[in-house]
């Protein structure tokens, strides 16, 4: 609150981060999300691709209040199923992560971000189920028709995390 008793809002920082390597099948599906929301987000959105280790989303969600992250998941039950999973209330389940050459996944960067208090408040999570993720291959059928159902529940939880407001020192 400042001295005359005035309070100044500012909406949310919200990143988000479409994972995964396209070169892998259905790995791909962060980048072609990605794809799909350029120009559809605000534009104090950051919208940003990733793939490989994922250790450094640390350091690309530093400063922001939240997280929207897109990315594959193993095959669970259906190729092409999207799984939202908010990571204040839930956890990534272990079956759900795609078996890669990288020595850190999504689960490890947010579990190492909040032991070291690095995390945003608020990740949301938006995990589509794969069903090839081998070197080379395209996407398959079920996973590319996925992408612009993801990017539409992406724009949608965007415009809630925004909604929210975060209250500032007028001084600040």
């Amino acid at each position: 609150m400042s001295g005359n008793g005035q309070q100044r809002y500012k909406a949310r920082k919200v990143l988000v981060a479409c994972l995964g390597n396209p070169d892998r099948g259905d790995d791909g599906v962060g980048a072609a999300v990605a794809q799909a929301l350029k120009g559809k987000l605000p534009a104090d959105v950051i919208l940003m691709t990733r793939s490989g280790d994922m250790l450094s989303l640390i350091d690309d969600w530093s400063g922001v209040d939240a997280v929207v992250c897109v990315d594959a998941a193993a095959t669970m039950e259906t190729p092409g199923r999207i799984h939202r999973i908010d990571l204040k209330t839930e956890s990534l389940p272990a079956n759900m992560a795609v078996t890669s050459g990288h020595a850190f996944g999504l689960a490890e960067a947010v579990q190492l971000a909040r032991t070291l208090g690095l995390a945003p408040a608020e990740i949301v999570v938006y995990a589509v189920e794969g069903g090839c993720f081998e070197g080379g291959a395209e996407m398959t059928a079920a996973v590319t028709g996925a992408v612009a159902e993801v990017a539409r529940l992406v724009i949608e939880e965007v415009r809630l995390l925004r909604q929210s407001v975060t209250e500032m020192n007028a001084h600040a």
